[in-house]
C-alpha cells in the first residue's frame, strides 16, 4: 500500500475537521434557531416574517456597537466598556435638541459628533496617556451615564419628526416602498390567494402583499456575494495560495441561501426596512477597512504582536487611537438609530449594550489576545445573540435565566478560542 494512499483518509479528516472549527457559529446558529423554532410551544413563531423583522432592527445597535468593538478587540484583546453610556448620552442630546425645534439633520449630525468627540477624548487617555482600556472606559460608563442624567433631568424625551423616524427608526413608513409592484401594476393579479402554486410557496396569509423589490434585492446581494467569492477563489488559485474550495464553495453557498432566505422573510412582512441599510453600510465599509486598508492591517499587526509591529515603523499608539476614535463615532450612530426606533430617548437606555457588542464579537471568533476577528465572523455572533434573545422570549423564558444562559455562551466562545490558541502553541 502506497504512503500517498495511507494519508488520504487522514487528510480527509483533518479537512473535515477544519471546516467544522472554522465553520462552528454558522452551524451553532443554525441548530439554536431550529431549536427555537420546534420548541414544545413555540410553534415555529421564531422563523414568522415578523419576527425576522423585528430580531433585525432590535439588534441594530448591537450590529453597529459591535462592529466598532471589534476594531478596538483586534489591538490587543482591548474593549469598551462605555458605549452604552455614550449611546444614551449622545441620543440625550440629539433628542433634546429636536424636542426643542432644533433640525433633525443637524441633531442627527450633532449626535454623531459628540460620539466622535468622546472617543477621540478616552482615546488620548489610553494610547497617549497608557490608561489601560479597561480603566478608562470604566471611568466613561460612570460618567456619561451620569451626564445622561442630568441632560434629561431623569425624564422621558421623545421625538416626533417623522422624517427623523422614516430615516433612521422602524415604523410602518420606515421601509423602501415596493417600486416594482408600484411599476407594474399587473403583477397584482400574479400575488393573489387564487395563484395556489404560488400561495404554498409564499403562504396564504402574505402572498397579496408580498414585496417584490425586497426579494429582488435579495437575490441581486446573493448574487453579486457569489461571483465575488468566485474572483477571489480564481485569484487565489493562481498566485498559488493554498485553499480549500470545496469548503469555500459549501461556505459561500450557504451564506448565499441565508441571504435570499432572509430577503424571503422580510418580503412576507413589511419589506425592506430603512434600517438595514444603515447597519448594511456599516458592515460594508468596515469589512473593507478591516481588509482592504492599510489601518486594518495595522490593527491586526498591534493585536498579534505589538513590539514587532512598532519595529517595523507603525505608530501603534495612533491605532490605538484611531479604534476608540471610531468606536465613539459608531456609538453615536447607535444612539440616533436607537433613537429614532424607540422615538425617543430614556435615561436607562443603552444599560447592558457593551456587553451585547462584547459577546457578539467573542462568539463571532474574536480572539481574547487580540489580533484574530472578522466582520463577517462578528455578523454571525450577532445574529446568534439576537436568536438567542428572541428565542428565549418566545418561549418564556425568566428576564433573569436569560443573562445566565447568555453569560453561559459567552464562557463557552471564550473558551473555544483559549483552547484553540493552546494547540496552536
Amino acid at each position: 500500500m502506497s504512503e500517498r494512499a495511507v494519508k488520504s483518509p487522514l487528510l480527509k479528516k483533518g479537512a473535515v475537521a477544519g471546516f467544522f472549527r472554522k465553520y462552528t457559529m454558522i452551524l451553532a446558529l443554525i441548530l439554536v434557531t431550529m431549536v427555537f423554532n420546534f420548541w414544545p410551544g413555540a410553534e415555529g413563531k421564531i422563523l414568522l416574517p415578523a419576527n425576522v423583522t423585528a430580531l433585525i432592527a432590535e439588534n441594530a445597535y448591537v450590529f453597529v456597537l459591535s462592529t466598532g468593538m471589534l476594531l478596538c478587540i483586534l489591538t490587543g484583546g482591548n474593549i469598551d466598556l462605555s458605549v452604552g453610556s455614550v449611546l444614551c448620552f449622545s441620543a440625550a442630546i440629539g433628542c433634546t435638541m429636536m424636542a426643542n425645534g432644533a433640525d433633525p439633520w443637524l441633531s442627527t449630525l450633532v449626535m454623531l459628533l459628540i460620539g466622535l468627540a468622546i472617543g477621540i477624548f478616552q482615546g488620548f487617555w489610553i494610547a497617549k496617556i497608557r490608561v489601560p482600556a479597561f480603566i478608562a472606559t470604566l471611568a466613561g460608563m460612570y460618567a456619561f451615564r451620569g451626564f445622561t442624567n442630568v441632560v434629561l433631568d431623569g425624564m422621558r424625551v421623545d421625538v416626533t419628526n417623522q422624517a427623523f423616524l422614516d430615516v433612521f427608526g422602524n415604523g410602518k413608513t420606515s421601509y423602501i416602498p415596493d417600486f416594482i409592484r408600484q411599476s407594474i401594476p399587473s403583477l397584482d393579479a400574479v400575488f393573489t390567494k387564487d395563484n395556489t402554486a404560488l400561495a404554498k410557496i409564499i403562504g396564504e396569509n402574505f402572498i397579496a402583499k408580498f414585496n417584490v423589490t425586497c426579494m429582488t434585492i435579495g437575490i441581486i446581494g446573493a448574487i453579486l456575494f457569489v461571483v465575488i467569492k468566485a474572483i477571489n477563489i480564481v485569484k487565489q488559485k493562481k498566485l498559488g495560495i493554498q485553499q480549500s474550495i470545496p469548503g469555500q464553495i459549501i461556505s459561500t453557498a450557504i451564506i448565499a441561501l441565508m441571504t435570499l432566505w432572509i430577503a424571503f422573510k422580510l418580503s412576507c412582512s413589511r419589506g425592506f426596512p430603512m434600517i438595514l441599510i444603515w447597519i448594511g453600510l456599516v458592515l460594508g465599509i468596515y469589512a473593507y477597512i478591516t481588509n482592504k486598508t492599510t489601518f486594518g492591517r495595522h490593527l491586526y499587526a498591534v493585536g498579534g504582536n505589538e513590539k514587532a509591529t512598532a519595529l517595523s515603523g507603525v505608530k501603534t499608539r495612533n491605532v490605538y487611537w484611531l479604534a476608540y476614535a471610531n468606536m465613539g463615532l459608531l456609538a453615536g450612530l447607535a444612539g440616533v438609530l436607537t433613537a429614532a426606533r424607540a422615538k425617543g430617548i430614556d435615561p436607562v437606555y443603552g444599560e447592558g449594550y457593551e456587553m451585547d457588542a462584547i459577546a457578539s464579537c467573542f462568539i463571532g471568533g474574536a480572539s481574547a489576545y487580540g489580533g484574530t476577528g472578522k466582520i463577517s465572523g462578528m455578523i454571525i455572533g450577532a445574529i446568534l445573540m439576537g436568536v438567542i434573545n428572541k428565542g428565549m422570549y418566545i418561549i418564556g423564558v425568566d428576564a433573569n435565566f436569560q443573562k445566565v444562559i447568555k453569560g453561559l455562551v459567552l464562557l463557552l466562545a471564550v473558551m473555544f478560542d483559549v483552547l484553540s490558541n493552546k494547540k496552536k502553541r
